[in-house]
């Protein structure tokens, strides 16, 4: 009995060490560039199967033998830099006043026709509830045909830029709709079709605000590839198909991933070279926040859902896609209050991301 246990406890030994290592690699793995290791640095999407399956090791340890528990404890010290980015905790606080309230939402292009029978009026009904004084929206084809939504009535300064030529029908825009007086406005120049960010520079209260508004390179998985994905994660593949299907997969997810790269570094020096202003930058970054392009663009800025919220913060809503790919940042000059993730509103692919800045 005691050979048994001592074998069982050196076999759990091993997978325990590795999965350990997996833990501290995949925490770690936003520091690699997408060009130079562009399937490694995909390792950030499974960053919470991994830190559950390290969680299952702790717990096994606990019941089996106490003492090696250290094991899977040293994989979360190590890694909790990073666990902290992916899932905050902060409890709710009592919002201060004279705060900016600055709210992000991917609109879908007013399209999810599925999860609303008029998309375009629930998320206007919405905006005039939330009463934000700065939104920035992705894929907002306001005033386009055939959608006709007018944000007149809720702002008083409303601005679009667009990021595309029509292709099939299909334009993208960037939207950014103020309490406040919209200065000028200006696209951040890098390699897109359809993708893209916009600065814009804002009157506050007699302060010059940059906001910077981002769409960052989407993985361009079609219909049938996301259906293909959800059979493979729920065992309707046999082994050579998911073999396939998972070649398939990081080859579109490591290309848009090398994209975005170079995208946040564009955004990134765009910041740094404006850095005498004020800086709130937010939008849809098509990644997790274990990723390449979240952790350049947070560089030199304060991640407000990081500072300032609590979970997981899912704001992509589609089935087996669960992450948090829009963010709010700022720069130094503000403090972040009670940034979170909206689901009340089931009106687009994404749930808009809220947070309210106190100037410093």
């Amino acid at each position: 009995m005691a050979i048994i246990k001592s074998i069982l406890v050196n076999v759990l030994s091993g997978a325990s060490a590795t999965i350990a290592l997996l833990t501290v690699g995949v925490a770690y793995s936003d520091r690699l560039h997408p060009a130079d290791y562009p399937t490694l640095s995909c390792a950030g999407m499974v960053f919470p199967f991994i830190l559950a399956a390290n969680l299952i090791m702790l717990m096994l340890w606990i019941m089996v033998s106490w003492r090696r528990s250290w094991i899977p404890l040293l994989g979360f010290l190590v890694s909790y830099p990073a666990i902290r980015t992916y899932i905050p905790l902060h409890f709710q606080e009592e919002v201060p006043t004279g705060c900016i309230k600055v709210l992000s939402y991917n609109v879908c292009c007013y399209a999810m026709v599925d999860l609303a029978e008029h998309p375009e009026e629930a998320i206007h009904d919405y905006l005039a509830r939330q009463n934000a004084d700065i939104v920035c929206l992705q894929e907002d084809l306001t005033g386009k045909p055939p959608y006709t939504v007018d944000y007149s009535d809720l702002y008083p300064y409303n601005d679009t830029v667009r990021l595309a030529l029509p292709v099939a029908g299909a334009v993208n825009m960037l939207g950014i709709h103020s309490r406040y007086p919209i200065l000028s406005k200006e696209l951040i120049k890098y390699d897109s079709k359809a993708n893209g960010s916009a600065a814009f520079l804002l009157d506050v209260d007699g302060d010059t605000v940059l906001v910077v508004n981002n769409h960052l390179e989407s993985t361009h998985l079609n219909l049938n590839d996301r259906a293909r994905y959800h059979d493979m994660i729920r065992g309707n593949m046999n082994r050579e198909d998911t073999q396939a299907e998972t070649r398939m997969l990081l080859g579109k997810l490591s290309y848009a991933m090398v994209k975005r790269s170079q995208q946040a570094e564009a955004v990134h020096h765009y910041v740094q070279s404006h850095s005498r202003y004020p800086v709130i930058l937010c939008g849809d970054f098509n990644d997790s926040p274990i990723s390449y392009a979240r952790r350049t663009i947070a560089s030199g800025l304060t991640d407000c859902y990081v500072e300032s919220g609590c979970g997981l913060g899912i704001s992509y809503n589609q089935k087996g896609f669960y992450f948090r790919i829009d963010q709010i940042m700022c720069s130094r000059h503000f403090e972040p209050f009670s940034c979170h993730v909206d689901d009340s509103i089931l009106a687009s692919d994404h749930y808009p991301i809220i947070c309210w800045l106190r100037r410093r």
